[in-house]
């Protein structure tokens, strides 16, 4: 958990794509690298109680994805898996990250299935959370998400109006991770209201009315994986069913799944020191395996 002695994450842009882009760091840059990844409607210090703990050994580097957090909005609405990985590549590319962790979650996860595959020299293990082939496109967690999306509030009369949202689609959210959501995704304008720190429109017109050409099939992306893999599953999740976790560790045996109990689709926020076991466990055994 985060004391006054936690390292601070340190702001950084970049530019990736034509589009400004902001990344927080913690760690020193001679230790090894891990790229943390968020979700559909994130940031990028969703990650921070997880990073502070892990920078003691690692450098780790976690994007605001394009159109989120403090990262430029894409005038042209490009938010689809595509150009996220394009940004990624780009990203690893640019900091010279030859070989590195990925840790992802949600849509993160789907960026992170398909770099992976397609970069496996780059990628020395990889942990996704709560994602797996056919997520975001069909089922109850898939259909919860499309209508919370569709029924999102332009704007807020104050925070305790934002508090209260947040809280009434996240009931089981602690107070900490609440109190970061409001942090990082809320920004109050000129008249007082609060308003998203995310493209609403643009992310929104992605997900409820894609361009059936740029949605990705993930099955092959996770059967071409060669690196060990973590899918981590909120016991409580309905967005990654356990017979499509359990498929993924048929199809695919250097994957590995694990339940969190309790836990929804943010495992990471729902049980944070039980996340930081299985992370730290799993990457123990990646470098053994090595």
């Amino acid at each position: 958990m985060a004391t006054d002695t936690a390292p601070v994450g340190r702001d950084r842009f970049i530019t990736l794509n034509g589009l400004r882009t902001h990344y927080v760091e913690w760690g020193d840059e001679d230790r090894p690298p891990i790229v943390m990844l968020h979700g559909l409607r994130s940031y990028a210090r969703t990650f921070q109680p997880l990073a502070e703990r892990l920078a003691d050994r690692y450098r780790v580097l976690a994007p605001d994805a394009r159109g989120r957090g403090d990262s430029e909005w894409d005038p042209q609405g490009a938010y689809y898996t595509e150009s996220y990985v394009a940004d990624l590549e780009q990203f690893a590319d640019r900091l010279g990250l030859d070989r590195f962790v990925l840790l992802a979650h949600s849509m993160g996860g789907t960026t992170a299935y398909v770099y992976a595959a397609r970069h496996p020299e780059r990628v020395g293990a990889a942990v996704v959370e709560d994602i797996g082939p056919g997520s975001s496109l069909s089922g109850e967690g898939a259909e919860r998400i499309k209508r919370e999306v569709a029924d999102a509030p332009r704007d807020f009369a104050s925070r305790e109006a934002a508090r209260a949202y947040w809280r009434g689609i996240r009931p089981n959210i602690s107070d900490s991770a609440l109190d970061s959501r409001l942090r990082h995704t809320l920004t109050p304008d000129e008249e007082g209201r609060w308003r998203w720190k995310f493209d609403l429109a643009g992310i929104a017109a992605a997900r409820l009315d894609p361009d059936p050409a740029r949605q990705v099939d993930l099955w092959p992306y996770v059967e071409a994986l060669r690196c060990p893999t973590l899918v981590v599953r909120g016991g409580e999740s309905d967005f990654l069913p356990v017979a499509t976790a359990a498929a993924m560790a048929r199809r695919n045996p250097r994957i590995h799944t694990v339940d969190v109990p309790g836990a929804g689709h943010y495992v990471h926020d729902d049980a944070p020191d039980l996340f930081h076991d299985h992370v730290t466990g799993f990457l123990r055994s990646a470098e053994v395996a090595r």
